[in-house]
């Protein structure tokens, strides 16, 4: 049998094990798939001739799921301290005025196709003709959509004061 079949054959026999165990030393499916990919390309490189030992792809997994998650604390320590220096810009002040508050509220409820629309005109400054090549949907339907975002706004009883 050739290298590549025997190799084969060996995942074949061995993988459900590995992936098993990758997944019990990952936080996720996604994470152990690249664990255990890691591990067997390692495996394969420092294998000059036959298979590698169980142990050692087991070990290997291990040492890539430690690594895997160390990175992954890294990231999100990063992230969370990033939060924490600068401003969020994408959080409105309400305390300058209640009636931002009331309208940020009414634009949470509306579907997101309405308001990917509304927040492309409104603060995107674009135009209907850019929304539809940007969001991959004819003009009409930009058009449409935005209405209906206005008109869904307008039937909050709190904004219509608001809204012309």
């Amino acid at each position: 049998m050739n290298t590549e079949g025997l190799w084969s054959s060996w995942i074949a026999e061995n993988g459900e094990a590995f992936f098993l165990y990758a997944r019990q030393k990952t936080r996720s499916e996604s994470d152990a798939k690249d664990v255990l990919q890691d591990a067997l390309t390692e495996a394969w490189r420092r294998t000059s001739e036959g298979l590698p030992e169980r142990s050692l792809v087991f070990a290997t997994i291990r040492r890539r799921a430690i690594d895997c998650g160390r990175s992954i604390d890294r990231r999100s320590k990063r992230e969370i301290k990033f939060a924490d220096d600068s401003p969020n810009w994408f959080v409105p002040d309400f305390s300058a005025n209640d009636v931002r508050h009331q309208l940020a509220s009414a634009i949470e409820t509306l579907p997101e196709t309405l308001s990917e629309v509304l927040f492309l005109k409104i603060w995107g400054d674009l135009t209907f003709p850019a929304i539809s090549k940007l969001i991959n949907i004819p003009v009409a339907t930009a058009t449409s959509r935005y209405r209906y975002a206005l008109e869904r706004l307008r039937e909050c009883t709190t904004l219509t004061e608001l809204m012309p």
